[in-house]
């Protein structure tokens, strides 16, 4: 692994070789397993038609403003055409769902200063959390294999990427501010296809995203130490709900309990490191 050459690639161009590269693993797990104990979430605090109404009647008249337009950025991200419909949808979902607090930013096509093999390249978001002005909290990339099946894009590498960009940057700010610059974050994540989630943790409980492994790819080296990412999909009874996305309405209300009980346990990690 040490003999793998390594080359200056912008997060937006990493692949599983860069992964492989650092020394960097992701594990499936369960629901269970992933989110720490604790009860269902619930979504009686939303309005209960974006529950219950199918994306396609987003016009309806009946329907608040409010719900209107977030069923609006679930139908174009359904039948998306254009990559920034799912950064729109994925910045409305996160806000719909309270990830914006005071202080802190929902912001799209963000993009992360990352300095890798010695040269300045960039880490590329769709969307990601921002406690204003210098902490990211949380990162978001949208798998663009959907839009260009012929590329060699992988989403999971990319978001990665973006994390250890995080890091570098979260530091960089925290030594600008007179604050000792940490050795380790865990730093949430989340990769959309289509209107899908899956939700990350880098790297995963005691093994955190190390200052090694950010000494690494600055410098083009091979890490000792591996860093695990925990993984959990969301899934439904049935596949072809799946398939749809949140366009299904089951599935809509799993993903949706899904990402709040992602904002409790990402908001137990960041409090670590925010400035």
């Amino acid at each position: 692994m040490a003999q793998l050459i390594r080359s200056a690639k912008s997060g937006s161009d990493w692949t599983y070789n860069e992964r492989y590269g650092y020394n960097i693993s992701i594990t499936p797990t369960s629901p269970a397993d992933f989110f720490q104990p604790g009860p269902d979430p619930l979504l009686d605090h939303l309005d209960p038609s974006i529950l219950t109404t199918p994306a396609t009647d987003a016009d309806d008249l009946n329907l608040s403003e409010a719900t209107s337009e977030y069923l609006g950025y679930l139908d174009l991200a359904t039948r998306a055409t254009q990559e920034s419909a799912i950064d729109d949808f994925a910045a409305a979902t996160l806000r719909l769902l309270g990830f914006r607090a005071p202080n802190t930013t929902v912001a799209t096509c963000y993009t992360i200063p990352l300095i890798i093999c010695a040269e300045k390249r960039t880490a590329h978001t769709d969307a990601c959390v921002i406690r204003r002005p210098n902490t990211i909290l949380l990162v978001l990339v949208k798998d663009r294999s959907i839009f260009d099946s012929t590329a060699a894009l992988e989403v999971e590498s990319q978001v990665v990427a973006g994390t250890i960009a995080a890091f570098q940057f979260n530091n960089a700010k925290r030594a600008e501010n007179g604050r000792p610059t940490l050795e380790a974050m865990t730093i949430p994540c989340i990769t959309i296809s289509g209107t899908t989630p899956t939700f990350y943790l880098v790297p995963v409980y005691t093994i955190p995203v190390t200052k090694e492994l950010s000494d690494a790819v600055i410098t083009g080296q091979y890490p000792t130490s591996q860093t695990q990412v925990l993984k959990c999909i969301t899934i439904a009874t049935y596949p072809r709900r799946v398939r749809g996305g949140m366009a299904d309405l089951e599935f809509r209300k799993i993903a949706l309990k899904r990402f709040l009980a992602f904002k409790d346990l990402a908001k137990s990690h960041w409090q670590h490191y925010v400035v």
